[in-house]
């Protein structure tokens, strides 16, 4: 694949992934009356930004580098200079015209470096605000015989400017979004384990709080790991459960249900009074779940049905007690 093949298409899963098309681009344009004019306004001073654009370059990083919170991100020389020329390309960017999806992938792709590297959201704005300010002055300062000439030119670059804001802003809460959902995604299933407690036994401990999508995952989990394990008795221990409302109790059901179609039986241990309570209230079907007060009895109960039978075995001092299968 060439280069220009191999950018086209990352370019294209960028616009994608953020749902950014053409009609999307265009749309942002018009809300922010984004026209023609405009474009033609701010490619006219390409020459003037040229001529600025390093010394509004090294004013800016000064005022980064004054800032501890700032200023650690940028401690390594070669990142430094690194970053002033790709701030550069940037701030040259803003007039040079064709501020189509080519355009768009970039801002996106700069909003993105920044969210991967955490820095903060005020100062990647405080960067606009900067920029703003600079060129503000070196706009009145070169159009000072015609100001309406300077301010038509600077309110084009401010619409370009929140235009890149609000892409900016995009990437950081799609970054963050997706960051969030594998981070709980992972809570969930260090949450949820279904552990092997002894042959043909499974333990599902539940802890914390359970809405329908956690309920789904769990009854998902469960059933996988009694076929891949051809597990006959499952404890599933709720000690852990704060509060079931109608949905988790049915859906309880549903996975014992479940269960016992793919040859299990379930034990609910640990129901606690305010959950056995509002089953009942409810008026959820209990005829099929078989109850116990705590997990210790629960996996009595499991033992049970599996045919285990403890056996007290002492082979003499400084030995533990061993547990047989009769």
């Amino acid at each position: 694949m060439d280069a220009p093949t191999k950018h086209r298409k990352e370019r294209s899963n960028l616009l994608k992934t953020l749902n950014i098309d053409a009609e999307e681009i265009e749309s942002r344009k018009q809300f922010l009356q984004f026209h023609d004019d405009d474009a033609q306004r701010l490619q006219d001073i390409g020459g003037l930004a040229d001529r600025y654009a390093d010394e509004v370059i090294e004013e800016f990083y000064r005022h980064l580098l004054s800032f501890e919170e700032t200023r650690i991100f940028f401690n390594d020389p070669e990142t430094l200079s690194r970053v002033k020329n790709a701030q550069k390309n940037y701030f040259l960017r803003l007039t040079q015209g064709n501020y189509g999806p080519d355009y768009i992938e970039n801002r996106l792709r700069v909003g993105s470096v920044h969210e991967r590297i955490s820095l903060p959201v005020k100062a990647y704005l405080g960067m606009y605000n900067f920029y703003l300010r600079s060129v503000f002055a070196r706009l009145t300062e070169t159009y000072r015989d015609d100001p309406a000439r300077a301010n038509d030119i600077f309110v084009s670059l401010m619409k370009l400017t929140f235009l890149d804001i609000g892409l900016a802003i995009d990437t950081y809460i799609d970054s963050r979004e997706r960051t969030i959902g594998q981070q709980q995604d992972a809570i969930k299933e260090l949450s949820t384990p279904v552990l092997p407690f002894r042959e043909g036994i499974l333990l599902l401990p539940v802890i914390g709080m359970i809405d329908s999508y956690r309920a789904s995952q769990l009854t998902e989990q469960l059933l996988h790991s009694i076929r891949d394990t051809r597990a006959k008795v499952v404890v599933v221990d709720i000690t852990g459960v704060p509060y079931v409302d109608s949905r988790v109790a049915s859906h309880l059901v549903q996975t014992v249900e479940a269960a016992r179609l793919m040859g299990s039986k379930v034990i609910v241990s640990g129901v606690s009074p305010e959950i056995a309570l509002t089953m009942v209230t409810l008026g959820i079907d209990l005829g099929r779940i078989e109850t116990v007060g705590d997990m210790q009895s629960g996996l009595e109960r499991a033992e049970q049905l599996s045919g285990y039978k403890m056996v007290r075995v002492d082979p003499g001092p400084g030995h533990e007690q061993d547990f047989g299968k009769e």
